[in-house]
Order: C-alpha cells, then sequence, then structure tokens
C-alpha cells in the first residue's frame, strides 16, 4: 500500500466544500464546480499508485481491485439512493418522478452521465432540481475504474516501456479534444469520459513519477512557491470562474495543475501542507464522500418542497447537515464496509446484487407509474397539471429547431403577420390567434436564436456552428420577407438578456465576437430598418416580467401541495432589477419600433402576477403557457395593438 498523506485528505475538503456551497447557489463560490475536476486528479493520483506499488510488489489482482472499488464507493451510494425514494415517492411531479426513477436505474449501471447528457445539462435551471445529478461524476470515475486497470496490465505485460508515452498522447488527445468540445458540443464535453480523462491522467503522470523517485527533490523555498501557487491556482478557479466558463478546456487547467501542485510539493513541511493537514481539512477530507454524496439530495428535495428558492439561512443548515450524514455516512457504512475482516467478498456482492436489483426494480415501476398517484382524483390533477404545464412551440413542435415552410407553422398561404424570433416569440402564439382567430399567419422561430439580422448569440452553451446556423435561418427570414408580399406586420419575440446582459457575446457575420453591450443596438436598430424598407411593419414584444425563479413550478407545487397561487405572485422590484438592461435596451429601441410591454398587464402595485383566476401564466421561469398566453392575448388584445402601430405609421 501506499504511504498515508494526511495533506491529500486535506485537498479533498478543499475539492468538495467548494462544491457543496456551488450547488447550495451562493454565487461567491461561482466556480465552486471545479471541485470534481480537483477530485479526478486526485482520483487519478491514488488508483495509478496503488496499482503500481502492487505491481511492483507482485500482488496486483484485478479481481481485488474492483472488489476495493466496491466496497469504497457502493455502500455509501446505495444507503443515500435508499433515502431519496420515500421524499421522491411524494414530493416529486409526476415529470419529475419520471425523471427520478430514470436515474435511479442509470446510477445502478453507472451510467448516469449519459441519461444527464441526454436529459439535461449540468448548469441547466432545471438541473438543481435533480437529486441525483451529481452521481455524473461517479459515473465518469466508475468508467476509467473499469477500463484503466485492465490498459496498465496489457501494457505493462506487451509494451511497459511505453506505458507513460502512451498515457501522454491519450491525455494530449483527450485535453484537445475537450478544448474543442467546451464550445462544440458543451454537454458531451461536460459528462463524458473521453475529455474527462486528460485530468485524471495528471493524477496518473504524478504518480508515474512518485512512485519510482518517492518525492520531487528540490528546495523548501521551491515547494513552498510551488504548493502555495497551486493553492492560489484553485482559489482563482473558485472565485473567478462561472457557468460560462468553457469547462472542461484549457481553463481547468488552472485547477487541476493547482491540485497537481498541491500533491507533489506540499509536505508537513510547507505552509500550505500543514494547513491541508491540519484536523479541520483531514476531518472534512476523510468524510468527503459520503459528504457530497448527501449533499445535492438535500438541496433539491428542499428546492422541490418549496413554492420559491429556500432561503439562504436554509442552505447553510442543509450544508452542515450534508457534513453531518457525511460523517455518520463515513463512520457507520463505509469504514465497516472497507475491512475485509468484518466484511466478506461475498457479503458485498450480495449486498450490490440486492441493492441494485432493488433501485432497478423501484426505476422501472416509478418511471411507469410516475409515483403514488394511485388516485382518481390525483390521476386527474397530474393529467390536468401536465396539460397546463406543455411545452409552448406555438403552432407546432415542427415550429421550434429550424426555420421552415411547412403548413404546420402556418395558418395561411398569404399571411398577413409573421412571428419571428426565438422561444419567447413561440409562446406569443396562442395569444395572438386568441385576439384574432382567424389570423393569417406565419411562424419562423428557432430556440435561442433572436430576431435580429447578421448577428446572433453565442457562449459556451451556444456553440458557433449553432450562431452561424442562426445568420443564416434569419438571412432566410429576411428572403421570407422579401418574397412574400402579403405580410404586413413582422411580429418579434426574444429573450433579449444573451444580447444586452453584462457577459452577453455576439457573434458577427465575419466570425468575429464582441461584447453584446456594444453592437446589440445597432444591429437591432438595422433590422427594424430593414423590416421598414421592405414596406412592413416590426412590433417587438417584451419578454415576461421573471424574478430568476421557475414560476411554472411554483404553481404545479401549489397545486400539489395545497398553497395558494397568490403565493407564486413575485415583486415587481425583483424583475427591475433581473431584466434591467434588458428593460433599458427596449426603451431605447422603442424610439424606431412599436413595442408591446407584457409587464403592463401582469405586474401593478408593485407586485407581478403568476395566474388569473387558476389561469396559469407561467409554464416555467418565463414562458408563457398555452392558457397562460390566450388569456394576456385577450386581455391586452394582441391583434388589436397590432394594427394599431398600423394606423399610427399612416
Amino acid at each position: 500500500m501506499i504511504d498515508y498523506r494526511r495533506e491529500i485528505d486535506g485537498l479533498r475538503a478543499l475539492a468538495v466544500l467548494p462544491v457543496i456551497l456551488f450547488h447550495a447557489g451562493f454565487r461567491t463560490f461561482s466556480g465552486g464546480f471545479v471541485g470534481v475536476d480537483i477530485f479526478f486528479v486526485i482520483s487519478g493520483y491514488l488508483i495509478t499508485s496503488i496499482i503500481l506499488t502492487e505491481k511492483k510488489a507482485g500482488t496486483f489482482s484485478v479481481i481485488n481491485f474492483y472488489e476495493r472499488r466496491a466496497r469504497r464507493i457502493l455502500p455509501a451510494l446505495f444507503v443515500v439512493m435508499a433515502a431519496c425514494i420515500p421524499f421522491a415517492w411524494f414530493w416529486l411531479l409526476p415529470n419529475d418522478m419520471k425523471d427520478f426513477a430514470k436515474s435511479l436505474v442509470a446510477v445502478s449501471v453507472f451510467a448516469s452521465n449519459i441519461l444527464f447528457l441526454r436529459e439535461s445539462g449540468y448548469f441547466a435551471t432545471a438541473a438543481e432540481l435533480i437529486p441525483l445529478l451529481h452521481t455524473w461524476s461517479l459515473a465518469v470515475e466508475e468508467q476509467y475504474y473499469a477500463l484503466y486497470p485492465l490498459f496498465l496490465w496489457l501494457m505493462w505485460r506487451f509494451a511497459q516501456r511505453w506505458i507513460v508515452t502512451t498515457l501522454v498522447i491519450m491525455a494530449l488527445g483527450s485535453l484537445l479534444f475537450a478544448q474543442w468540445g467546451a464550445y462544440n458540443m458543451p454537454s458531451a464535453t461536460f459528462f463524458l469520459l473521453p475529455t474527462r480523462g486528460w485530468e485524471l491522467a495528471i493524477g496518473a503522470f504524478l504518480a508515474f513519477y512518485l512512485t519510482n523517485h518517492k518525492a520531487i527533490i528540490i528546495n523548501s523555498v521551491v515547494a513552498q512557491i510551488a504548493s502555495g501557487a497551486g493553492f492560489v491556482f484553485i482559489g482563482v478557479a473558485v472565485f473567478a470562474f462561472s457557468k460560462e466558463t468553457p469547462t472542461p478546456s484549457l481553463y481547468t487547467l488552472l485547477p487541476t495543475i493547482g491540485a497537481a501542485l498541491i500533491i507533489a510539493f506540499a509536505t508537513p513541511a510547507t505552509y500550505v501542507g500543514r494547513l491541508l493537514g491540519t484536523k479541520t481539512f483531514v476531518g472534512i477530507g476523510l468524510i468527503s464522500y459520503s459528504a457530497y454524496l448527501w449533499h445535492q439530495p438535500l438541496f433539491a428535495f428542499a428546492r422541490h418542497r418549496s413554492l420559491f428558492e429556500p432561503s439562504a439561512f436554509i442552505f447553510v443548515v442543509l450544508c452542515c447537515s450534508a457534513l453531518g450524514l457525511g460523517y455518520l455516512s463515513w463512520r457507520f457504512i463505509e469504514q465497516p464496509f472497507r475491512s475485509r475482516s468484518g466484511i466478506s467478498r461475498t457479503y458485498v456482492i450480495l449486498f450490490a446484487a440486492c441493492f441494485s436489483t432493488l433501485f432497478l426494480a423501484v426505476g422501472f415501476y416509478g418511471h411507469s407509474t410516475n409515483g403514488p398517484v394511485n388516485s382518481k382524483n390525483a390521476i386527474q390533477q397530474y393529467s390536468i397539471l401536465s396539460e397546463k404545464l406543455r411545452t409552448n412551440h406555438g403552432l407546432s413542435y415542427e415550429c421550434n429547431t429550424e426555420f421552415t415552410l411547412s403548413e404546420k407553422c402556418r395558418t395561411s398561404d398569404e399571411p398577413e403577420v409573421l412571428l419571428w424570433g426565438d422561444s419567447f416569440a413561440m409562446h406569443l402564439m396562442p395569444g395572438l390567434l386568441a385576439s384574432n382567430p382567424n389570423l393569417k399567419i406565419i411562424q419562423a422561430t428557432v430556440i435561442s436564436c433572436g430576431p435580429v439580422f447578421n448577428i446572433a448569440s453565442i457562449s459556451s452553451k451556444l456553440t458557433k456552428s449553432f450562431s452561424k446556423q442562426c445568420i443564416e435561418t434569419n438571412d432566410r427570414v429576411y428572403d421570407l420577407l422579401r418574397k412574400q408580399k402579403s405580410i404586413k406586420f413582422v411580429v418579434m419575440g426574444s429573450l433579449f438578456s444573451s444580447y444586452v446582459d453584462e457577459d452577453a457575446t455576439i457573434l458577427l457575420r465575419d466570425g468575429s465576437v464582441l461584447p453584446g453591450a456594444k453592437v446589440a443596438d445597432h444591429y437591432v436598430t438595422e433590422t427594424i430598418r430593414s423590416i421598414k424598407e421592405l414596406g412592413k411593419i416590426p412590433v417587438i414584444f417584451s419578454p415576461t416580467p421573471q424574478n430568476g425563479f421557475d414560476i411554472g413550478r411554483c404553481l404545479a407545487k401549489a397545486t400539489q401541495f395545497g398553497g395558494s397561487y397568490g403565493d407564486c405572485d413575485f415583486d415587481q422590484t425583483a424583475t427591475e432589477i433581473k431584466q434591467k438592461r434588458v428593460f433599458e435596451f427596449l426603451k431605447r429601441v422603442s424610439e424606431v419600433s412599436a413595442v408591446v410591454w407584457l409587464h403592463d398587464e401582469l405586474c401593478s402595485g408593485g407586485k407581478c402576477r403568476a395566474s388569473f383566476d387558476g389561469t396559469f401564466i407561467y409554464r416555467d421561469w418565463g414562458h408563457m403557457t398555452h392558457e397562460g398566453s390566450a388569456y394576456m392575448g385577450k386581455q391586452m388584445n394582441f391583434y388589436g395593438l397590432i394594427k394599431q402601430f398600423d394606423r399610427e405609421s399612416l
């Protein structure tokens, strides 16, 4: 076995605390997710060290290796999963229960990273509500554990001298793939082993060196500087990175190299080594795995049970609870199962088989039944909720992801109105039709593609290829406007924040990327001018008032738990703060184009309404439901407003 180092347990604490605080929503720790990257480096180092030490001693066994991993990973994980089931069964909405049930199955076969890649992004708003989201990193590690020992065994037997060279080539390939993928397929890059492998390889390289040399021979000053630099690198990543930071990518070298420097140079003789070797850091490090397992379910179920985001005080209590439960799991579950003398291999296998079977059974059953929806009233209630909150694509799902002239995205071959923009244009369609059932309209909408010519929003989540396609889509919209003489009005809808917020970035047609705040006004004004030159009348609809929380979910939970829909109304000041830049932008635009302000109907007396007489306006954090859009269309007379702007233009 390798020698125990207190500072590595301290490094585990330095990894787990930022992750917990990040998931709790404390903005100071905006890059706390890099704690997982640190864990990967530690895993790569420890696993490789163990294998190399045993190979040299002639005691390495693949079966023993997998048994140790099972003893380390499965008992605490399975206890946490079992504890989640009753809360999920009685607190989750039907769709959430289906998702949870699928995650039980995926975690049981260590494929949760693939499931969450398919169904949600790690930084998506709804991700914070997934109780087992954090198990994606365990899936990556288990996939690594399944392949890596076999790779080393084969290389050791047939090409021992080429092991490190092969690992270097694979690691560089993985890093380059991650750098490319962070901008071109960010979700897959975040969740999958091929783009995470280089982080594990950093730890492996340290293990190869330190196994042969025991220590890096340098003077004490260099050790102080190197370990201190590692500590600073991690700190910068934790406090300076954010959800918009492409990850994993070259940026992720900062926390991973930081972790490597600490492993390599932090000793009891260095300041960082002594800090990480204190009882507090070591104690948290020892329980870090169990604390990591507990924190996300605690946070997710607290969010599910509350109408809006729980308070900071509640999250502080939950953070402490995660550490407390982590200690209990470490003391009474992890420790006993690690002892071969106390619990035999046969018992471990039976334990794993029984619990895996249980979770598979509960998962398949929960997915098919939606949880405890067994009474006639409950079935009817959930059916009504599902109908109310169904996605609002406008005329059809076909009008969702690409520009199309399909008959499903028009009500007439001679449309009078073009509805153009992103999902915040789509959700206007029921309102437009409610205000004029005979409206001749065509829908040209694409999710996340705003109604502006020659530019598109770009970010770590909106790839360059998508943004180029958005510009091309809007070129086709221009061609439609030029050719379709019957179109008189161009109704434009968008969230607009991805164009004008402080951190918004814009892709220009020539491929350059500029801050949105510098160019958005110019290009939107030019777009309006182009529409007018074609003889059309532009009408911009503002986005709905928003406070940053899922208002539609609040309404659903008020229904589920017997609360008042009025509890989901929100403070108007919150939306004025959150959407300040968008509102200021639209006020400037109103000097050259008609603007319809939805908050005129939704907000008054310092409050913004989430519903009217049982009619849900919101289906999520900002989009209108079908019935909410129809309500707004009738109340505000969307079509009448558009026609009014026609008269004003005369």
